[in-house]
Formats: structure tokens, sequence, C-alpha cells
């Protein structure tokens, strides 16, 4: 199996990254999944519901359920996808947060630059 690491990985706007979001709701993930597929900015989501946040907002303590999204795209696409999946969120202040991939199945990062290039 043919593997890359941080040291033969492409230019930096090839990276592939993770970009790690959470949604209110199954239909508010699989917009924003469906979306960023359509427009080619992402090559996967998994999507994972049945999670539970604790967060402090407005000076509250809070739980809600929430959906976890794991987006796969490249470093060059993630701010064009985090932009555009803001604008289908109904959060104020969604968590979009880009994860960094050290190394990976070669073919698989390969994939997801063809699917995003």
């Amino acid at each position: 199996m043919s593997v890359t690491n941080a040291e033969t990985a492409p230019a930096t706007t090839d990276r592939v990254v993770l970009i790690y979001a959470t949604a209110p709701d199954q239909a508010t993930a699989e917009a924003i999944a469906s979306a960023l597929l359509d427009q080619r900015l992402i090559a996967c989501a998994n999507i994972w519901p049945g999670t539970t946040a604790h967060y402090r907002w407005e000076g509250k303590i809070t739980r809600d359920s929430e959906v976890v999204l794991i987006l796969k795209t490249t470093a060059g696409r993630a701010e064009a996808a985090i932009e555009a999946g803001r604008a289908l969120h109904p959060y104020t202040t969604p968590a979009f947060v880009i994860l960094p991939i050290d190394g990976g199945s070669a073919p698989f990062l390969d994939w997801v630059r063809a699917e995003t290039g």
C-alpha cells in the first residue's frame, strides 16, 4: 500500500485536509454536504447523527443535540467550502474547523484531490 506523509505530500493548496463541522439536525447536515459536493468543494462528507454538545452560550451552560460532519477536501478548497457551508447554516456562530492530515493512503488522498480539482 502506498502511503503519503507530510514529507512527500504535494504543494500546500493540494494537501488534503478535513473540515470538522456541526449542524443542528440531519436535514441541515445533508443540505450542507449536498451543496458542497455539487460545487466540488469537497470529495466526501461523513455525517454522524446523535451527538450531544455541551457549551457556554451567552453566559449560560447549554446542552443540545447536534450532527457532526467530517468533510474531506484540499487546503485550496477549504475556505470556499467553509464559506458555502456557513451560508446554509442556521447558527450565528457555526463550528467549521480545518484539520490537517499528516499522511494516509495515497490512493485515497489522490481521489480527494481529483474530486475537488
